[in-house]
């Protein structure tokens, strides 16, 4: 069974915006899983936080690995983030990392604005979500949006990622990740102000940058956010095989 693809979604969204990805994965013969994250998607009842998330990464690779060959993480936004922190604490785990929409480090700054922001959001009678589902519609006119939505949205998340999300440092735990990094970022994305620096600071990093896509890449452009993660994958999992090979 070749090496599987662990997927984590973005804020406020859930596994069901992988849909697409999944389905051609494994149509390639590749094993795919898209998760919940803590608060998200089945699990919105759950608080969350930065070891709850970390937790529910480590299962999941963990699940993943019993193929017999280290899987290849992918996440876009809140779990692109999420996916460079795990892997700089935890060497060896994966083949390779895909980090899309995720190319901004997340100061506290900016962040306790969020939240400021996000408190005024939800004193809204709906608790944000009809601004929520516009302005997704809004980013996304050009293809349906159904499968962002299926899973729910997490109105009630964003005060927690925000707080926690200030200790995730990108820019530290980038040198000490060894393995491929394939940074994918929409040319209209506001979140790739620092693409530059994290590919600098990256061992083995790669960017690519889809043009007429904004933050959710995947979703705007489907196809082209596709062959990067088939190209990724590729490029990590025949690079582990090839250490493999030498190990042994």
């Amino acid at each position: 069974m070749p090496a599987s693809v662990v997927l984590l979604h973005g804020l406020r969204t859930s596994s069901t915006m992988w849909r697409r990805q999944v389905t051609e994965l494994e149509a390639a013969g590749i094993p795919a899983v898209a998760i919940d994250l803590p608060g998200h998607g089945h699990r919105m009842s759950e608080r969350f936080s930065l070891d709850a998330a970390r937790a529910t990464i480590a299962d999941a690779v963990a699940g993943a690995a019993t193929s017999g060959h280290r899987p290849y993480l992918a996440g876009l936004s809140l779990g692109g983030y999420l996916a460079i922190d795990w892997v700089a604490q935890n060497p060896d785990r994966v083949c390779g990392v895909l980090a899309a929409s995720c190319g901004t480090t997340p100061h506290r700054a900016i962040l306790d604005g969020w939240r400021v922001l996000a408190r005024g959001i939800h004193a809204l009678p709906d608790r944000g979500r009809a601004l929520n589902d516009f302005m997704l519609r809004l980013m996304v006119r050009s293809v349906p949006v159904d499968d962002v939505l299926a899973g729910g949205v997490a109105l009630e998340v964003m005060d927690d990622v925000l707080r926690e999300l200030r200790h995730v440092h990108p820019m530290r735990s980038l040198p000490e990740v060894d393995v491929p990094v394939l940074f994918v970022n929409g040319r209209l994305d506001h979140f790739r102000l620092q693409a530059a620096s994290y590919l600098a600071a990256t061992p083995r990093g790669r960017l690519v940058t889809v043009a007429g896509a904004s933050h959710l890449v995947s979703i705007v452009r489907p196809r082209e956010f596709t062959e990067a993660l088939l190209d990724g994958y590729a490029e990590a999992t025949v690079g582990a095989q090839e250490s493999e090979r030498r190990q042994s």
